[in-house]
């Protein structure tokens, strides 16, 4: 589950660091695949799953 948890970070951060640059107008993410690509809408897919997986590790379970 480390490993889960790792990605899921690294994830996170990539999506934080492309809002960022959306509020700069400039979308990283659709520039890499494309405005209406499928590849796209499962990044940021893969993005908001990590937002879940991080709030329920956060506050359910015991480390």
């Amino acid at each position: 589950m480390k490993f889960l948890s790792y990605l899921t970070f690294v994830l996170l951060v990539i999506g934080g660091l492309n809002w960022l640059f959306v509020a700069l107008d400039y979308n990283v993410v659709e520039e890499l695949f494309g405005e209406s690509s499928g590849l796209t809408d499962t990044v940021y897919w893969l993005v908001g799953l990590s937002a879940l997986y991080q709030i329920y590790e956060r506050f359910f379970t015991s480390k």
